[in-house]
């Protein structure tokens, strides 16, 4: 699925979107607690990539975290900005963060790879080391399930990663894993985290792909 068509489908029901999703009331407590957690041991500057209408941006940054909002969506950052004035937010992509190597504390990413292509994904787990500092922290928020599968989300077709296999695809980019969980949601639906560490001295080396 391309960004083009991802980004299509989240314009057309942006309002709706925003409507179900864009206050932090709504998410749940597991979670808030564990971002919590995380946003008191992050250090140094955060991007929350795939910020959305800009509810975790906001979160993030009453917690005392030092956080700047990312969404390719335009109609988000819009929202995020009339909604949250105080905070910052940016245009911009999961794979190209705009960011110079090591000059971010953590990347918040929650949910925002879920629309990813799995042959795509090395590409923003790459972008995300090249910009964490060593010890840094990354956050990501996906939907889990036994197989590699997409599925029918609200907006657009989506994906379910084995937990394992997602965490292999981070720790590969050069992050050592410190955390899963996971929950069910509802029938049919399993939400899953993982929180991670950037390798000290590592330097991604991908293979060669014909």
């Amino acid at each position: 699925m391309s960004l083009e068509s991802v980004l299509a489908a989240y314009g057309a029901r942006a309002g709706e979107y925003i409507d179900v999703v864009g206050r932090i009331d709504n998410a749940a407590a597991p979670d808030l607690m564990l971002v919590q957690r995380w946003a008191h041991s992050v250090e140094g500057r955060v991007l929350d990539v795939g910020c959305g209408p800009g509810q975790w941006t906001h979160y993030l940054a009453g917690l005392g975290v030092d956080v700047e909002g990312l969404d390719p969506v335009a109609e988000f950052i819009e929202s995020a900005q009339a909604t949250y004035p105080d905070e910052r937010y940016r245009i911009g992509r999961a794979e190209a963060l705009g960011v110079g190597d090591g000059a971010l504390g953590g990347v918040f990413a929650w949910y925002s790879l879920i629309h990813t292509d799995p042959k795509q994904i090395d590409a923003p787990l790459d972008e995300f080391a090249r910009c964490i500092r060593p010890r840094g922290g990354l956050v990501l928020g996906f939907f889990t399930g036994s197989e590699l599968a997409p599925f029918e989300h609200a907006v657009t077709t989506a994906y379910c990663w084995p937990l394992d296999l997602l965490a292999s695809k981070v720790e590969a980019a050069g992050f050592a894993v410190t955390h899963t969980e996971s929950r069910a949601d509802r029938p049919g639906r399993t939400l899953a985290t993982i929180l991670a560490t950037r390798t000290v001295g590592s330097q991604l080396v991908r293979p060669l792909r014909p």
